[in-house]
């Protein structure tokens, strides 16, 4: 049997513990930081087959790592996701997430006598919206590695599908309150202010570059029907295909914002909460990921122009290792998708756990490689290099 034949039988030994795993999380969501349960499931997970686990990894409370190996070789991190979104729960999958990682993982601990390097299970909360990766990223977390990957569902098997850089800007609207009914002529409307910011933003939309989003939602629109609403609160997220068009996009954005208050005679303060980075995936790596996933009977497609892009983290991970964030089906094409409650039934569902275990087999395969194959090594690192920003 060779050595990726163990590490598969591995896996399938650990194929029931898994799926459990990923049901616990499912069961128990938690908002980005706040991931205390599920890193307790993924540790009880781990411990149970010997692996020592560190906490707090990087000085955050929900992060932690797991190493397997031998040192003074290459190394390789395959990256688990565990928080959920609000209201709906694990409608992104990182439930599955974490379960692949740690049964890629698993796999590999099986063999870890016989790895001719590292592999680490870093564990990064907070992807939705708090960033977790990046802190990781400035703790040095992810220095010296030769590769990093992960998995994500979806409703398709995706190899390269791009991830956009982000910002998120929260506008705070202040104007000056009076009866709205005795008085309106005395206040000064914040709300109107803020209103007016989504349809100036409206009408830029035909000066943004294809793969542009913006998009907002009120968080404060004022305190009582019969007074001039005082204060008003928006936030927004403005993402495209690069950082440049991001940033050029924020400026309108941004511009729209003192554009609607100087209308109403009111103030406005905008404060940026750090975003992400695009995605670049490897195509070498990601192509060794899809060479594997085809010998386990799932053929992806490289890249699906006609499906939209969201953001994530582990773009700033690609920029500084590399990395690829394939992604693998969990129902039927167009039937449902991420952050949708219906995708999260999915992630809980029969065909999400099947699909966790064969990502699990494709991720602890191509880390083997690049472990092993000095070659693939080289070719990842040349890819790397060649789309790096001068």
């Amino acid at each position: 049997m060779s050595l990726a034949e163990r590490v598969d039988a591995h896996i399938t030994r650990q194929s029931e513990a898994l799926r459990e795993l990923a049901r616990r999380i499912h069961d128990h969501p938690e908002l980005r930081f706040q991931e205390h349960r599920a890193v307790a499931f993924i540790r009880e997970t781990l411990e149970a087959q010997g692996v020592q686990v560190e906490a707090r990894t990087g000085g955050l409370d929900t992060a932690f790592r797991a190493v397997a190996g031998k040192p003074g070789g290459p190394r390789v991190a395959i990256l688990a996701e565990y928080d959920a979104l609000p209201e709906i729960g694990h409608a992104c999958g990182h439930n599955l997430i974490a379960a692949g990682a740690v049964g890629a993982f698993l796999g590999l601990v099986g063999v870890a006598d016989e790895l001719q390097g590292q592999v680490e299970l870093i564990g990064t909360p907070a992807e939705e919206g708090g960033g977790g990766k990046i802190r990781l990223l400035e703790a040095g977390v992810f220095a010296g590695l030769d590769a990093a990957m992960m998995y994500h569902p979806f409703d398709r098997d995706i190899l390269m599908h791009p991830a956009l850089a982000s910002v998120w800007l929260e506008m705070s609207f202040h104007g000056r309150p009076s009866h709205a009914a005795a008085a309106p002529w005395d206040g000064a409307s914040a709300l109107t202010a803020c209103l007016d910011t989504f349809r100036l933003v409206d009408g830029q939309r035909v000066h943004f570059r294809d793969g542009v989003r913006v998009h907002g939602y009120i968080k404060d629109g004022g305190q009582a029907v019969n007074i001039i609403p005082e204060r008003a609160v928006a936030e927004f997220s403005v993402r495209a295909l690069g950082v440049a068009e991001m940033e050029r996009v924020r400026a309108i954005v941004e511009r729209c914002a003192r554009g609607a208050a100087l209308a109403s005679d009111v103030e406005v303060t905008i404060q940026a909460r750090q975003g992400y980075r695009d995605m670049r995936n490897n195509d070498a790596l990601a192509d060794r990921f899809g060479a594997h996933l085809g010998s386990l009977g799932r053929t992806a497609r490289r890249t699906a122009p006609e499906v939209g892009a969201g953001s994530t983290d582990m773009g700033d991970v690609s920029h500084a290792v590399p990395a690829i964030h394939p992604w693998l089906a969990i129902c039927d094409a167009g039937t449902t998708t991420i952050h949708q409650h219906a995708f999260a039934v999915c992630a809980r569902g029969e065909r999400g756990l099947d699909s966790m275990l064969l990502a699990a087999r494709a991720m602890a395969r191509t880390a083997l490689d690049v472990l092993h194959d000095d070659e693939l090594r080289a070719a990842v690192r040349a890819r790397f290099e060649a789309t790096r920003n001068p």
